[in-house]
């Protein structure tokens, strides 16, 4: 019968437009983009190869002699056709990037390639032989008795292949591994539908279909390309990294932040900031040619840039680092403006020094916050002791097993009137004993509660200790007025909270006075109905609301006359400004203003005998601070108000 080429001019145009997909959807960047152009280009050769073949076979019908022609055509389709297995087994590899896996195994890289010299070899010597194919004396294409030593190569390799994608499943999600896996079983049944009709050229057809299938689902770029910039983005990092230690493949991360990028958005708008951005993206891409790098770069977001160089690359490290720290040192001219970036980079080795995703995710988002601008090129092992990214890694059990155990514990720090020359109050504070790491600084498990949701059984905790504590007859000798109790932003935005806290009072008889919550001004700018309705129905139900550390965030004003506060505490950082006389103006002008509100004052953090008068000359009532007592625990918190002088000044 006459072999039906449809198939195979339908195969080319979808490969054809496979091949412009990825050129103009700038998908030809990284190794495993590479090697699926390769993919595309080994089909495309292959279905041509086989399109004219077929063609000079049809002809030979009409007597045109074309042996040697369809000998070199017939064994490229071959030759081909049998290499496309192995061009996608090296495309998996690449994606799942376990190239660290295979190199210096030998035995693993026989398993992989042994068929493909045998093959090449057979089809080598099949002119001479014809053991593969012949062509007759009408030049038509024939079958040789050992073809089917092509077909079991081709078999083993898709078993491999097939092996090698479950084993390294949990490196896609399920929807890339159903797609990936789909190749194969449609190669089968294409081979068995030409197998029993040879007419119905449909083999390549199927790879064309399997491959545009991956394009749509697999080789995505709105899921690996940021359009801005061109580099890699956000999730394909993501997604990389969390591969990178799940198959312990050794990289090093050059991690950048421009830690002014929101100036700089400010000044430039948003088609400046683009501009900016490609700049800086263009100035990497350099950097990774002239240095030979290798690197994969990525945007994230922000103003952050991500430098990733494989392990047989490392020795290409501080080139690049310091390269890119003497690049982006330098001035760029935007829209006439002369712009310079405060870049902090810092190298880090993975598995060695940073040892898992989170780490590295929760160290790199904000270093630039934490640390002085040096100019210079950091490596994390300067800025952090080993021991403290364990912990960073491990807080979540840490904090689940202390909610467990209850191994939270209260302190109190005391708050005394100048007025009344005596301790009135005291602020109730969370600790973090653990016996591995010690004491647990609260703004590091603070923040990791907010962020995994603990902060709602924390809070509950703390609430229920102090409320006990109060009911006490301990309590009940010191003669406080009341307690204050911290309230984070997520908590202020529960829609039950106002029950709780009103329910929690009432199991312990507390009288709703006793109690004082604190709220920090970033909770205070939250313009919430939320939290609006749970302060209203507390300060209906009699309990006051302090706004705590003033003067360290925005719209401070706002907050102070729009919410029902009793009390607003002075940060710390006031107090340690105090000798700077333009502060001193701006300090005397804020105390004016809270009294004349009506409102009283707790001043944060005084030390000294010194500051405490002038702060006293100010008429700031509430002083706190370790010049009278650092938070201390209940049961030395309650003997040192009871052995406190009266007369304490």
């Amino acid at each position: 019968m006459t072999p039906v080429i449809y198939f195979d001019i339908c195969a080319a145009v979808i490969l054809v437009i496979l091949f412009c997909s990825m050129v103009f959807r700038k998908l030809t960047e990284g190794i495993a983009s590479r090697f699926l152009f390769a993919l595309l280009g080994i089909a495309f050769v292959s279905t041509l190869s086989e399109i004219y073949a077929t063609a000079l076979d049809i002809a030979g019908n009409y007597g045109v002699n074309s042996i040697v022609p369809m000998y070199i055509l017939n064994t490229s389709y071959l030759l081909f056709h049998n290499f496309t297995i192995a061009a996608y087994m090296l495309y998996i590899i690449s994606l799942a990037d376990t190239w660290h896996r295979i190199r210096g195994r030998m035995l693993l890289k026989t398993l992989l390639l042994f068929p493909y010299p045998l093959i090449t070899i057979l089809l080598a010597v099949n002119p001479f032989t014809k053991i593969i194919f012949y062509i007759d004396e009408n030049s038509h294409y024939v079958r040789g008795s050992y073809i089917h030593l092509l077909y079991l190569c081709a078999f083993y390799n898709m078993c491999v292949c097939t092996v090698y994608l479950i084993r390294h499943r949990k490196l896609f999600t399920r929807g890339k591994f159903i797609s990936l896996m789909l190749m194969l079983p449609m190669e089968v049944a294409a081979f068995i539908i030409q197998l029993f009709n040879p007419e119905l050229m449909v083999e390549m057809f199927s790879n064309a279909i399997a491959l545009l299938i991956i394009m749509n689902s697999v080789h995505r770029p709105e899921e690996l390309i940021d359009f801005i910039t061109g580099l890699r983005k956000f999730t394909a990092y993501g997604t990389d990294m969390k591969k990178t230690f799940r198959t312990d493949k050794h990289v090093s991360v050059i991690m950048i932040n421009i830690s002014n990028f929101l100036s700089l958005y400010s000044i430039l708008n948003y088609d400046g900031i683009n501009e900016l951005l490609q700049k800086i993206a263009d100035e990497l891409n350099d950097v990774n040619r002239e240095t030979k790098a290798h690197a994969d770069i990525y945007y994230l977001d922000r103003g952050r840039f991500r430098f990733v160089i494989s392990d047989e690359y490392r020795d290409k490290i501080d080139t690049a680092a310091e390269e890119i720290n003497f690049r982006l040192k330098q001035s760029i001219i935007l829209n006439r403006l002369e712009l310079n970036m405060i870049a902090y980079i810092c190298v880090a080795k993975c598995p060695e020094e940073i040892t898992d995703f989170p780490m590295l995710m929760h160290f790199g988002n904000d270093f630039h916050e934490k640390l002085p601008f040096s100019g210079r090129v950091l490596h994390i092992s300067e800025i952090m002791e080993k021991n403290i990214f364990s912990l960073t890694s491990e807080l979540d059990n840490i904090i689940d097993n202390a909610i467990a155990a209850k191994k939270f514990q209260i302190y109190y720090q005391p708050i005394y009137s100048t007025k009344e020359k005596r301790f009135v109050s005291a602020e109730a504070l969370l600790r973090l004993y653990d016996e591995k790491y010690g004491f647990i600084s609260p703004d590091i498990f603070i923040l990791a509660a907010e962020k995994s949701g603990a902060i709602h059984k924390i809070g509950e905790y703390v609430l229920d200790e102090v409320c006990r504590f109060i009911s006490s007859d301990d309590f009940k000798r010191l003669n406080l007025d009341y307690i204050e109790i911290n309230l984070s932003v997520a908590q202020c935005m529960q829609s039950d909270l106002a029950d709780k806290v009103l329910q929690t009072i009432r199991q312990y008889g507390v009288t709703p006075d006793k109690i004082n919550l604190e709220i920090t001004e970033t909770a205070a700018n939250y313009s919430q109905n939320i939290m609006t309705a749970n302060i209203d129905k507390l300060c209906s139900a009699g309990i006051s609301f302090s706004l705590d550390d003033y003067g360290t965030g925005y719209s401070n004003i706002r907050s102070v006359a729009s919410l029902p506060l009793t009390i607003v505490k002075l940060d710390k950082s006031f107090v340690d400004a105090e000798s700077n006389p333009r502060m001193w103006v701006v300090l005397q002008n804020t105390i004016k203003m809270i009294k004349d509100m009506d409102m009283h004052i707790v001043v944060e953090g005084v030390e000294t005998k010194q500051i405490l008068k002038r702060f006293t000359d100010l008429e700031c009532e509430y002083i706190q601070g370790y010049y009278f007592s650092k938070p201390i625990p209940e049961e030395e918190f309650v003997k040192f108000i009871e052995e406190a002088a009266v007369s304490v000044k």
